[in-house]
């Protein structure tokens, strides 16, 4: 049974306007993984995930949601 992580990264970004880039650049990673990491295509380590959370003024439970396949 394989793990699935989805995103609510463009949702949040939306919300308080922000761009990849700009998300990308407040936790110090490139516009690419911030892509892969929108389109479920990268799974973050703890860190990450924490500072992408703390960006959008969420937890980390209401940016990643993850299920079973």
């Amino acid at each position: 049974m394989a793990i699935i992580i989805s995103t609510r990264i463009k949702e949040l970004r939306a919300r308080y306007n922000l761009t990849q880039d700009d998300l990308a650049d407040l936790v110090d990673v490139t516009r690419q993984t911030m892509l892969y990491l929108e389109k479920g295509k990268y799974n973050p380590s703890l860190i990450l995930a924490y500072k992408v959370a703390k960006a959008l003024h969420s937890t980390i439970e209401e940016v990643f949601v993850i299920g079973d396949d």
